[in-house]
């Protein structure tokens, strides 16, 4: 009996600080909330969607002044040597118009399904040549857009180090170091690294950010788990900025994936609506605000507009498309 309770204390003193620290108390609101947006060429056209109608609703319409965009390596060089800037030369010009500030996000992996968007030709080739590859295009972007005064910050890759979700070669440090070496060579403004919010560390890469990003999730869904739901409040993320601040100073930490498309078994427009609104209604979609809100940051990326405009054409149902312009207008 009395080694049960030795075993129960030593718990009781293990578990009970950190979940005292990460679950116990509020945080106020920040004063002056920045929201945003993903936007996905490739999610519009998952969607069946026409990408430019979507792109130009989320501007016009929502009127997003923040968006972050991705160069898919995929889109740019479908041809080794030859790169073709059509589409998101149209994406970053519609935007400066309307003086959006932009977030690009460079590399291989990036936002969206499979995460590492390499070309067809380039998927059989040495990872050191394919590494080549993707600084030759990095070098490309960058040295293209760089001159445009609405790209605020440069994204290199996205969650790089989370090795459990997507289709990627493994987490190489090195290679991301000589990627944040090379941005910071040809152009000065902010690199933005990004993390799980939910599982990553965030220490490693926001020693080496300027700014660190990362995601927060509410409900997902896992092969031999099913949906999950995390039971965290929004205080965890305040707390886990300000113990890992120790180790990498103070330093901006934003959200640049908030949860607001829904996490199911088959890609969201597979599943019946009844099973898309398990992780992510209309009313989920409010409570995420405010539970963002609640965690005290100020800048926020929404992921996806694309889901919001596809239930409106879709099956008429606009409730998160307008309850969104009222947040894009607030």
């Amino acid at each position: 009996m009395k080694k049960l309770f030795i075993v129960i204390l030593i718990l009781v003193i293990i578990i009970l600080p950190p979940t005292i620290y990460f679950y116990w108390g509020s945080v106020p609101q920040a004063e002056d909330i920045t929201w945003g947006v993903t936007f996905s060429k490739f999610k519009a056209e998952d969607f069946d969607l026409e990408w430019k109608e979507v792109y130009l609703a989320i501007l016009d319409d929502l009127k997003v002044k923040n968006i972050r965009l991705a160069a898919y390596w995929s889109m740019i060089e479908k041809v080794p040597g030859e790169y073709s800037f059509q589409d998101l030369d149209w994406q970053i010009n519609e935007a400066s118009k309307r003086d959006v500030k932009i977030l690009l996000v460079i590399g291989r992996r990036l936002p969206g399904w499979p995460e590492c968007h390499i070309p067809d030709w380039a998927k059989d080739l040495p990872e050191k040549k394919q590494q080549e590859k993707v600084l030759r295009l990095i070098e490309k972007v960058v040295n293209r857009y760089k001159g445009n005064i609405n790209i605020w910050a440069w994204q290199i890759e996205n969650e790089p180090f989370f090795k459990h979700f997507g289709i990627c070669p493994k987490p190489d440090e090195e290679f991301l170091d000589t990627e944040i070496s090379l941005v910071r060579f040809l152009d000065n403004r902010p690199v933005i690294l990004t993390d799980s919010g939910e599982w990553g560390s965030w220490i490693k890469l926001g020693k080496k950010a300027d700014i660190l990003g990362i995601s927060m999730y509410r409900a997902i869904w896992r092969r031999f788990f099913g949906y999950v739901f995390y039971p965290l409040k929004p205080i965890f993320y305040h707390r886990k900025a300000n113990l890992v601040k120790l180790f990498t100073g103070e330093k901006q930490i934003i959200v640049t994936e908030l949860q607001a498309e829904p996490w199911g078994p088959e890609a969201t427009k597979e599943l019946a609506l009844t099973e898309q609104f398990k992780t992510l209604s209309p009313e989920g979609f409010k409570e995420n605000i405010e539970y963002a809100r609640s965690s005290g940051y100020s800048q926020f990326y929404l992921w996806s507009p694309e889901w919001w405009y596809w239930l409106k054409v879709e099956y008429e149902k606009d409730k998160i498309w307008e309850e969104a312009k009222n947040l894009f207008s607030s």
